[in-house]
């Protein structure tokens, strides 16, 4: 399970970025999780409620956005969103399709106590 150290490093990058700000507490944690990631949501919620123990965000939520896949057929042009994986344009049937998005996995927001 290899979200427990992307949880790990997104610990290091949060109380990093609090600290410089004067922060006593983070509150909430935004993360946008592209569908083709290779992470599994419901895995990076339980490693966050794991990490956040005795840290500035051990009050802290966890917001998950999904993000779906976006393509763009290169024969085409079309431009679709699937909320799974496809190989092929389903306008024409082209396997040149190129991913726009779905494969990110973004610290989006932290909201943090002064």
């Amino acid at each position: 399970m290899h979200e427990l150290s992307i949880i790990a490093n997104l610990y290091d990058i949060m109380e990093e970025k609090a600290r410089e700000q004067g922060a006593q507490k983070i509150t909430l944690v935004k993360l946008q999780v592209g569908i083709l990631s290779g992470v599994v949501p419901s895995f990076l919620e339980t490693a966050f409620d794991i990490f956040k123990k005795d840290t500035m965000a051990s009050d802290a939520t966890l917001e998950i956005e999904k993000v779906l896949l976006k393509i763009r057929c290169e024969s085409c042009g079309a431009e679709k969103t699937y909320d799974e994986l496809i190989y092929i344009c389903t306008e024409c049937g082209s396997a040149q399709i190129k991913i726009l998005d779905g494969t990110e996995l973004i610290l989006e927001k932290m909201d943090l106590l002064l």
